[in-house]
C-alpha cells in the first residue's frame, strides 16, 4: 500500500490553459518526485486593454511518498 501527498501549485502562460497546465507540472517534475496526477482546481484569465494578457491554472498534485 502507498501514501500519497496532495500540494497546489499554480502556472501561467500567455499561449492558453494547456500550455500553462504542461509549464506547471514541468516544472513541478524538477523538485518533486513520483507525481501521479494532477487536477484542475482553477482557471482565470488576466486581461490587459480588454485582451487577455495571460491564462492562469491552480493544480491540485499528487504524488506518492516514498518508503
Amino acid at each position: 500500500m502507498s501514501t500519497g501527498r496532495v500540494i497546489e501549485i499554480t502556472g501561467e502562460s500567455r499561449v492558453g490553459f494547456q500550455d500553462a497546465i504542461e509549464q506547471a507540472i514541468g516544472r513541478a517534475a524538477i523538485t518533486v518526485r513520483r507525481l501521479q496526477s494532477a487536477w484542475v482546481k482553477d482557471q482565470r484569465v488576466s486581461i490587459v486593454d480588454g485582451a487577455i494578457a495571460t491564462y492562469q491554472v491552480n493544480l491540485l498534485v499528487t504524488f506518492v511518498l516514498e518508503e
